[in-house]
């Protein structure tokens, strides 16, 4: 699939899972989301049902240069897509952290606009302020990183 057709499917399917719904329903979305990622080369996901509306995906997703992305989530889909608790982390073939995104509260003294909303830009050290970016956009940024073979 070409990368414009990616984009367009990964805004569609995400579209989808921003309605009311069960915890299994987002976890097929995901799924899919995943699936469509054309520079991905091994996965490992897991999906744990936490109620009818809740539930924690845990994943390490590699990439065909060497690169992985770790991936936690807790959400409540019960009106939305509500994530409770997320973090991207990324990092390159070398094991250095490229970016990481996540809402953990421990940055207030930060004063962050988006707190607590934010991202780490090539370091452990370098936090800027970030909206949450949902799985759609992570994927989408770590392709345009990801140089094919």
């Amino acid at each position: 699939m070409c990368r414009a057709g990616f984009c367009f499917l990964f805004e569609s399917l995400f579209q989808k899972i921003c309605t009311h719904l069960r915890i299994e329903t987002y976890f097929r979305q995901i799924e899919k989301i995943i699936d469509a990622c054309p520079v991905l080369q091994l996965l490992n996901v897991t999906y744990e049902k936490r109620g009818t509306h809740e539930g924690f995906i845990r994943g390490e997703l590699c990439f065909v240069d060497g690169s992985t992305l770790y991936v936690r989530e807790f959400v409540d889909v019960e009106v939305i897509a509500d994530r409770v608790m997320y973090a991207y982390q990324f990092i390159d073939s070398l094991q250095k952290l490229v970016f990481r995104y996540d809402n953990t509260g421990h940055h207030r003294k930060l004063a962050l606009s988006t707190y607590p909303n934010h991202k780490h830009d090539g370091g452990e050290d370098r936090v800027i302020p970030s909206a949450a970016p949902d799985l759609v956009a992570v994927l989408q940024e770590i392709e345009s990183l990801v140089e094919l073979p």
